[in-house]
Parts: structure tokens; sequence; C-alpha cells
């Protein structure tokens, strides 16, 4: 206290009150309280903004074609996609992005059998109008979910890299959990505005009565922006997917 009231006499200031420095202090509280709030808010804005706009189709980019990332399971999830995939409008989804999981080599090869039938019929290059890439799986089938936490990290990674080095306007998925790692990381570069990229998700016709728990998180958390499914119960039990009927 002798050493702070010296030094208020030479530099002619009044002596500080302890209050003083709770008010401050208060104050400083009261502010980051305030910002805080703030940013939440404006995040769940933002949050809101994405969910109302992600239903309504892509109108402006009508004649223009998309770069479309295709998210690819193993065993009938792969030749469900690939059945998706015969009836696409090649010229409007182009380029064509597909990944599979690392541990899966069959559904690549597929997929670059179809693709290579395509280059062939329209006299062109595969490397023009797809690419084959691979991402870590996040959960192996039998794997413990404790041990299961630390994998989904590297896969969010590893997603978060390609969906930076793709930049994708529409992700086709149908049921894989190497879906779930690649759509989160879509639905957070639409909330933060850095790139919108439209999630269009397909459930198997395996699944009859429930969804599977790739399209049970794309559902619940609204991360997908359209939910197809292909029997009329599975629809009445969720009422914001869309029944398309049988398309195998």
């Amino acid at each position: 206290e002798d050493v702070s009231v010296a030094l208020t006499e030479i530099l002619n200031l009044p002596p500080m009150d302890k209050c003083n420095g709770c008010r401050f202090s208060n104050v400083s509280s009261v502010a980051v309280f305030s910002s805080a709030i703030f940013v939440v808010s404006l995040i769940l804005v933002r949050l809101l903004y994405v969910i109302y706009h992600s239903r309504r189709p892509l109108s402006k980019r009508a004649s223009k074609p998309v770069s479309t990332l295709i998210i690819l399971g193993s065993g009938g999830h792969t030749a469900e996609m690939l059945n998706l995939l015969a009836v696409l409008r090649k010229d409007r989804f182009n380029p064509r992005f597909y990944i599979a999981a690392a541990t899966d080599n069959m559904s690549l090869e597929k997929a670059q059998l179809l693709e290579n039938s395509l280059a062939t019929e329209n006299a062109t290059s595969v490397k023009h109008s797809a690419q084959f890439m691979k991402i870590y799986r996040s959960r192996e089938v039998g794997q413990s979910y404790i041990t299961s936490i630390w994998t989904t990290l590297i896969a969010m990674v590893h997603a978060l890299w390609l969906m930076i080095k793709i930049r994708p306007e529409v992700i086709l998925c149908n049921g894989p959990g190497t879906c779930i790692p690649l759509c989160a990381i879509a639905f957070i570069f639409k909330v933060v505005g850095i790139k919108w990229s439209s999630i269009f998700y397909v459930e198997s016709i395996a699944r009859v009565r429930r969804l599977s728990l790739s399209g049970l998180l794309l559902y619940k958390f609204r991360m997908a922006d359209q939910l197809f499914v292909q029997w009329p119960q599975l629809q009445r039990q969720y009422p914001r997917a869309t029944y398309v009927g049988r398309l195998m």
C-alpha cells in the first residue's frame, strides 16, 4: 500500500479504489457474456436460414452442370447407387467425384467400369468427367463404439480435407456410414458460409420400417436437403422424408 500511495503522489493520480477494479471486472464479464450471446444468436439465425433454404430447388443453376460427390458403400449400397447413376443426367451432374471407404476396393472398381463405359459411348476421357478417392472409415463392421470415437475423429479430419479439395455442389449418398463425416462437414460449411452443397440421401430399399443409422442422423439433425425413402410406411413414420417408390 505504501508503494501504491507513493506512485500516486508522484504521478498526481488519485489512489486506486478496490471497488473501481471490481466494477471494471464486472463490466468486462458483461461484455464477454453479451458478445457470446450475440455470436450464438447469429449462429442460430444462420442455422435456421440454412434449414429453411435447404429444401428449395437450385433453380438458378438449372442450365449449368454441378460438381457432384457420390459416396459409395459396400455391397448392396453400391449396387443401388449404380442403379441410380444409370438414370442420372451425366451432363447435368458433372464432374463426378466418387468416394469409398479405404478398405472397400470393389465399389470404386465398379464405378470406374461405369465411367469407362460412359467415356467409350461419348468418345471422351474419364479423367475429365470423374475422379475416384478413398476416405478412412469412421467405424468398421463389428468395431466397438468406444474405439470408434478415435477413428471417427480421424475420418472427420480426412473428410474436411476432401471437402476443401472437392467443394461439391451436390452430394449423393444412400446409407453407408462413410457419408456421415462428409455430410457433417458439408453442413457446417453451409452454416458458416464457406460452400453450399445440396445433400440428397436415398434410403436403401432394405429399410422398410426404420431408417438406417446414417439416414436417421441426417434426418434428425436436418443435414439432408432431401431424404428419399422407397416404402410408404417409412414415409409415414418420418414425415419430412419424400416417398419416391421402389427404385430397384
